[in-house]
């Protein structure tokens, strides 16, 4: 447990959570939305710094990250907690409840973060924004290393914690998860504003990909599909690539899993003005590959987790030489 930060005492013996756009103001013996911040004596502490309740060596594309050291291995971690409540939760068993963790200190998580050809931390798995005090600790003894720093983060966050986060982080993976205001307030007890700002704000420093978790009759139709490639491409750019994920039945939701159509036709809008486009959840080597823009050659070929070949040097197509958004290896 180490004091939180971002809050104020109010006057009426509560404290107000300044971390993200919920704002919560607790009272004494309570705890914020997202269960990982609790006031003491009058104080904000977090509950959960340096409490693991995951953590694995991965492939980096498991996160997903396409253009971030493609083929390589990232000591991957996260606690308990979210500060969003979204229905169809696929990590729901971390993110909505408690479950038991195991305390690692920073200096060690770093310690394994160096090993097995690791190239770096990724905080992942539940929201690594909740576990704000401990991410930062990590990420700036990793720095120090030489390793790299990854999110995987709903983007829920507010501009001042981001802005002291971001010097530390080297790629996020944001989930946007619809462009429609109603369905963050609906199935996610949140809000949508914020997480676009984080995306804007963090692609212009950072590698940024985005995932879609495409939810049959919630996020799937086409009027859906475009305003999500049209915001990407009027607001980070045709490069960033994008991820549409494939939904199964979790937590609360019940829907049909994604039919594999919905998503194909998902990534025939998108190619219409972005040039990375992924789909995920899928066994399919063509729709998770990464080709040249220019000439088609293929960069990064992948079959589920693993990757054939590296059609990049330089950070440019071998072929044609056309400039590819490509971080590493």
């Amino acid at each position: 447990m180490k004091e939180a930060a971002f809050h104020e005492k109010l006057d009426d013996g509560r404290v107000h959570c300044h971390l993200c756009p919920h704002g919560c103001r607790i009272q004494e013996g309570g705890y914020g939305i997202c269960r990982t911040r609790r006031v003491e004596g009058g104080t904000l502490y977090a509950v959960n710094y340096a409490e693991v309740a995951s953590m694995a060596y991965d492939p980096i594309e498991k996160k997903p990250l396409y253009h971030f050291y493609p083929g390589s291995t990232i000591f991957s971690m996260g606690g308990n907690g979210c500060n969003l409540g979204c229905l169809f939760c696929q990590n729901w068993e971390i993110s909505q409840e408690v479950v038991p963790t195991r305390h690692l200190e920073p200096e060690k998580a770093v310690e394994l973060a160096g090993q097995r050809k690791s190239i770096g931390i990724a905080y992942t798995y539940s929201e690594p924004m909740m576990w704000f005090e401990y991410v930062l600790d990590c990420a700036k003894l990793a720095r120090e290393k030489g390793l790299k720093n990854v999110l995987v983060t709903n983007g829920y966050i507010n501009p001042d914690p981001l802005d002291r986060l971001i010097p530390w982080i080297d790629a996020l993976n944001i989930d946007i998860k619809s462009m429609k205001e109603e369905f963050y307030k609906k199935l996610c007890q949140g809000s949508l504003s914020p997480v676009l700002q984080t995306a804007e704000v963090t692609s212009k420093s950072c590698l940024v990909e985005i995932t879609n978790l495409v939810i049959p009759t919630q996020n799937d139709s086409d009027e859906d599909f475009h305003q999500l490639v049209d915001w990407i491409a009027e607001n980070l750019g045709a490069d960033t690539p994008v991820h549409f994920s494939r939904y199964f039945p979790n937590y609360k939701m019940k829907n049909d899993a994604t039919e594999v159509h919905t998503l194909v036709r998902a990534r025939q809008i998108a190619q219409e003005q972005l040039r990375y486009v992924y789909v995920g959840n899928i066994p399919d080597r063509k729709s998770n590959s990464t080709y040249c823009p220019h000439c088609g050659h293929l960069l990064v070929g992948r079959d589920g987790y693993r990757t054939s070949g590296l059609g990049v040097k330089d950070g440019k197509c071998e072929k044609c030489g056309q400039t590819v958004k490509m971080v590493g290896p």
